[in-house]
């Protein structure tokens, strides 16, 4: 029997997003930049940024013929310095695990948006004897580094996209609420344009804003902690789930993120011992975005 979906919504909210396709010589040591690139990325809350692999692109389609990954980095759209942390991010994570990845290249991804000029500033590492060369039909900067040059796209493109889709998957047990959030993040990685920032696309650990203590700005969501569901005056565990998974979702705009959870919703509804699927929601504090899951 199908999983129970709760009449309830996932609510996501602005941010700001850049895509950059990076390549490689060869698989291994694409995945070695990508993996490095988008580590400590999968929530602001404590990260600088939400990061992760949108595609993989084969050699027939990249610029400079090689085997390539599509990359979105994500800050939200919370005060003034939006941008600016955007920037930093792509500056830091491109210059420190990527140029130091032997043979890889970075280009512009984004497919509308306002422009960063992360190459020409990555291009002051070469101190000096950087330079600008047309190749591959984009302006590139040319740095020189000990195994060889490092070519990055002169500007990086950015956009606003909506953060924070997500779909929670109650079950029995810990099995099958990994079973039911894996298959979900499975087939959300089948959308293109949407990125599933936490390890392995899954979150355990769901969090409410705010706290007892007041240097945290978010905290364990102890009324859907099943092991404090008898300690608790009120728990919203359903009877009979003994675990809670999530997967969060960040896309270029909120249709995709709409398929997203649908395609995750119809992957892991059949999972044996999978009670309700349902979202998080903070009462519309949060974000603008109300995605109802029976829609």
């Amino acid at each position: 029997m199908p999983a129970l979906i709760e009449d309830t919504y996932a609510e996501a909210f602005r941010g700001l997003y850049s895509m950059i396709m990076v390549t490689a010589k060869n698989r291994k040591w694409l995945d070695h930049a990508v993996n490095c690139a988008t580590g400590y990325a999968s929530s602001t809350i404590g990260c600088g940024c939400e990061a992760g692999v949108d595609v993989y692109v084969s050699e027939k389609n990249t610029p400079d013929s090689r085997p390539g990954a599509i990359l979105q980095f994500w800050t939200p759209c919370w005060g003034k310095d939006a941008v600016k942390a955007l920037e930093k991010e792509l500056i830091g994570r491109i210059g420190q695990c990527i140029l130091t990845t032997p043979t890889t290249r970075v280009f512009d991804a984004t497919p509308q948006g306002k422009k960063l000029a992360v190459g020409r500033k990555l291009g002051f590492y070469g101190d000096g004897f950087q330079r600008d060369e047309s190749r591959y039909g984009r302006v590139m900067v040319v740095i020189p580094t000990m195994s060889g040059s490092f070519l990055v796209e002169v500007e990086l493109g950015y956009d606003e996209g909506v953060m924070g889709g997500n779909l929670w998957f109650m079950a029995s047990s810990i099995d099958s609420a990994l079973d039911a959030v894996e298959k979900a993040v499975e087939a959300i990685s089948k959308v293109e344009g949407v990125v599933t920032p936490f390890p392995g696309g899954v979150c355990a650990s769901g969090s409410k804003t705010g706290s007892r203590y007041s240097f945290l700005k978010a905290s364990t969501h102890e009324r859907y902690c099943p092991t404090l569901k008898g300690e608790l005056k009120e728990s919203d565990v359903p009877d009979g789930v003994e675990a809670i998974t999530e997967v969060v979702i960040n896309g270029v705009s909120e249709d995709k993120v709409k398929d997203a959870m649908l395609s995750g919703i119809k992957a892991s509804s059949d999972v044996n011992a999978l009670v309700k699927i349902s979202a998080g929601n903070y009462g519309g504090r949060l974000g603008k975005y109300k995605i109802r899951l029976r829609d």
